[in-house]
C-alpha cells in the first residue's frame, strides 16, 4: 500500500482516479481548493483535504505532502487567464516538486499533455500559449529534480468510458484519449515504481493493455 496524495482532487481524471487507487488498497488523500467539493472527494472514498495551491507557499505544501509516498498533479487553472495559468500551471506546480522533495516524497506523478516541452510550437497568439508554456517549464523543471517523476502526456481529452488499453510509441502523433483511461494509466504507474520512475510517457487510446505498456522497460 502507498500513501497518494492527489493535487487537483476534483479535476475529472483525478475523481475517476481516486476510486481506482482506493480500489487497490492505497492510502489516498485528494487535495481541493474549494471546501464545497469536498463530498464529490469522499465519495469517491479519498480523505478530501482543502489548500489553495496557487496561494501556498513551498512550506505549506511540503506540510501538506509529508507522509506521502507519491505525489500526482493532476491540477490546473482550467483555461483561465494566462497569469492564472502561469501561477497554478507552472509556479504552483514547481512548488510542489520542490515541496515533494523538501518532505522527502520519493515519486511525483505528473499529469501533463500530448506535444509538452520547450518546442511545443503553439504561436504566442494562441489562447493555449500560456498553457504550453506553463507545462513545458514545470516538467522540465521536475526532470531536473532528483524524485522518481513520472511525466504523463495524454493526448486530447474526451469523455468515453475507460477500455483498458492505449496506444504509445515513436512516431505516434496526437488524437484523443479518455479522462477514464488517463485514470487508469495514473492507477498503473502507481503500481509499477521500477518501470516508470524517470520516464516520459505520450500515449492515445490504442490496442495495447495499459499495465503491459507501464510495466515495460523502455529500451
Amino acid at each position: 500500500m502507498s500513501r497518494v496524495i492527489i493535487i487537483g482532487g476534483h479535476g475529472k481524471v483525478a475523481l475517476l482516479a481516486a476510486p481506482l487507487l482506493v480500489a487497490d488498497g492505497h492510502d489516498v488523500t485528494s487535495v481541493v481548493r474549494n471546501p464545497d467539493q469536498v463530498a464529490d472527494v469522499e465519495a469517491t472514498g479519498a480523505t478530501a483535504t482543502v489548500l489553495d495551491v496557487e496561494n501556498s507557499s513551498t512550506e505549506q505544501i511540503a506540510d501538506l505532502v509529508r507522509g506521502s509516498d507519491i505525489v500526482v498533479w493532476s491540477a490546473g487553472a482550467g483555461g483561465g487567464s494566462p497569469e492564472r495559468t502561469y501561477a497554478v500551471d507552472r509556479d504552483a506546480a514547481i512548488r510542489s516538486m520542490d515541496a515533494a522533495t523538501q518532505s522527502g516524497v520519493g515519486r511525483y506523478v505528473m499529469v501533463s499533455y500530448f506535444g509538452a516541452g520547450p518546442d511545443h510550437g503553439v504561436p504566442e497568439d494562441n489562447v493555449f500559449h500560456a498553457y504550453a508554456e506553463a507545462k513545458a517549464a514545470a516538467d522540465e523543471h521536475l526532470q531536473g529534480t532528483d524524485l522518481a517523476w513520472t511525466i504523463l502526456r495524454p493526448s486530447a481529452l474526451t469523455t468515453g468510458a475507460a477500455t483498458g488499453h492505449i496506444a504509445t510509441g515513436e512516431g505516434m502523433v496526437a488524437g484523443e484519449v479518455s479522462r477514464d483511461n488517463v485514470a487508469h494509466v495514473i492507477r498503473s504507474v502507481v503500481e509499477h515504481p521500477e518501470s516508470t520512475a524517470r520516464r516520459i510517457l505520450a500515449f492515445n487510446d490504442g490496442f495495447q493493455p495499459i499495465d503491459e505498456v507501464v510495466a515495460k522497460t523502455p529500451a
